[in-house]
């Protein structure tokens, strides 16, 4: 085990439990608490979110007791990777619930005291967003000053943190299986989304583990090759996906007003549709991103 694994760095992580942990922890437990409490007013869209601040706070949780307890050598690999690794999806994943719980849900609840929850959950939440992105901005700025190497401080690395986290975001919208069940070609589309989230999630895990150089070929060569494979996948998906939930010849629905579903203003079928189009996009963009920056480091 390297022994970088063993560096306790006491004097700052303690100020990180203190300053950042702690408030971690009290945030995603009352946004989780306050939006249990709305009953059947929550909703599909709160039983969602009420998950990821769950999440959220159990593993936070799950770093407290580690470290409290000076368990960080039992680990295989250089602990302090994993939770500033944590904190940049914890960072996305609020920030991400604050923004969709508020303009999918909150403003369309009516006034009183489940409203009031809702918002206040929502404050929250952002709170937590901002406590992680400093966690993860000071982490960084620590370990420069260290000249200790952690994998989601390089462009790749973010870009993995990017690609895993989209596609987290569109499994979520295609828990409603009626978008797409029955339909061949959507149902390639949700294969595509899986078979490129798990080559960039096991590359997080490589690099976190630090086991990227014991692949049978350099690594370089092995993200371009992925990345390459990535592209075309989505590139298809993207357009399987618009050309049959969109296109009217295709069965598609081209207008939200079109939907029947969509009979009041909360997140309909239609929307779903429309958000897994634009993730879809938008995590082309980051592959394609990457595949510049991979194809620029093997030339």
């Amino acid at each position: 085990m390297s022994t970088r694994a063993t560096l306790p760095y006491w004097l700052y992580m303690n100020r990180v439990f203190w300053l950042l942990r702690v408030p971690q922890l009290f945030s995603t437990c009352v946004a989780f608490s306050l939006v249990a409490d709305m009953g059947i007013w929550r909703g599909d869209i709160g039983n969602w979110f009420m998950s990821f601040w769950c999440i959220c706070f159990i593993v936070t949780l799950f770093i407290v007791i580690i470290e409290l307890n000076d368990l960080q050598p039992r680990f295989p690999f250089y602990w302090y990777n994993f939770p500033v690794t944590f904190a940049c999806y914890a960072a996305l994943i609020c920030l991400s619930a604050s923004i969709i719980y508020s303009i999918a849900y909150v403003q369309f609840l009516p006034d009183g005291p489940e409203w009031d929850r809702a918002v206040a959950a929502t404050a929250f939440s952002c709170i937590a967003s901002v406590l992680y992105a400093i966690e993860m901005a000071g982490v960084w700025n620590f370990y420069k000053l260290k000249e200790i190497p952690c994998y989601v401080h390089t462009v790749p690395g973010l870009l993995n943190v990017l690609e895993t986290f989209v596609a987290g975001v569109i499994f979520a919208f295609l828990s409603n299986t009626s978008l797409y069940l029955h339909q061949p070609a959507l149902e390639c589309c949700v294969a595509v989304y899986s078979i490129c989230f798990i080559p960039a999630a096991v590359t997080i895990l490589l690099n976190l583990g630090e086991w990227e150089n014991r692949l049978p070929i350099p690594f370089p060569i092995f993200q371009l090759v992925l990345t390459v494979f990535s592209v075309l996948l989505y590139i298809s998906a993207l357009v399987l996906w618009l050309l049959y939930q969109f296109y009217e010849e295709l069965g598609g629905l081209p207008q939200r007003s079109s939907d029947v579903s969509c009979i009041d203003d909360l997140m309909c079928a239609w929307d779903q549709r429309l958000a897994v189009a634009v993730l879809t996009a938008i995590n082309l963009l980051i592959y394609v991103a990457e595949l510049g920056y991979w194809a620029r480091r093997s030339l």
